[in-house]
């Protein structure tokens, strides 16, 4: 089957995006790299930055599609829970470059931060949110107003994330990390070491 040609012009801008940083992409090499003319990238889209709006929306509903595939092996709101952010940062932090969600919190650009915790939020948090009523119905989890909490809890995760391309990257990730599994076991009043997958196996 022939692939859509966007989704050709999106796996191009990811292969680069992985390589050299978003300001020093351009339409031109956006298209050498997608091996089509610079015309059909403007056929499809106005912008480079049109581009990347729809990259960064399609990784996080490719990271929700197999958040959904394995839901059937998780029964309650914390296992849920642990496969949504599973799906999400599935990938080894050693090598970035294997998901797109990782390069961009690795990135030292401001706006692409500003991006991802905007798409973040509204892609993960209402699915959060069903999940922290499913764990109050359960009483597995006990927080107030599910809905703004997930929110939160979203946008944190992108503040946790951030970090810079350099060879401590790992250790800091790790860092906050552990950090935020210990704001999410407060806020949710779930038992300790709940989520401590966020940060196994990485490297210190």
């Amino acid at each position: 089957m022939k692939q859509d040609k966007r989704e050709i012009i999106y796996d191009a801008l990811e292969r680069l995006m992985c390589k050299v940083p978003f300001k020093d992409i351009s339409v031109e090499s956006i298209a050498r790299e997608a091996n089509v003319g610079k015309g059909s990238i403007y056929y499809y889209f106005e912008s480079k930055d049109e581009i990347l709006d729809s990259l960064i929306e399609r990784s996080f509903r490719r990271a929700i599609r197999e958040y959904l595939n394995c839901i059937n092996c998780e029964k309650t709101a914390l296992g849920r829970i642990k496969q949504l952010f599973r799906s999400v940062l599935k990938k080894d932090f050693a090598d970035s470059r294997s998901n797109l969600i990782i390069t961009l919190h690795l990135s030292d650009d401001l706006l692409l931060h500003n991006k991802l915790k905007e798409v973040a939020v509204q892609e993960l948090a209402p699915i959060l949110t069903l999940l922290l009523e499913q764990g109050l119905e359960e009483g597995s989890i006990k927080m107030e107003y599910p809905k703004e909490g997930a929110e939160i809890i979203v946008a944190a995760l992108t503040v946790f994330l951030d970090g810079s391309k350099d060879e401590k990257g790992s250790a800091s990730m790790k860092k906050k990390l552990k950090i935020f599994a210990g704001v999410l076991e407060t806020c949710l009043k779930t038992p300790k070491g709940s989520f401590d997958f966020l940060f196994e196996g990485i490297e210190q």
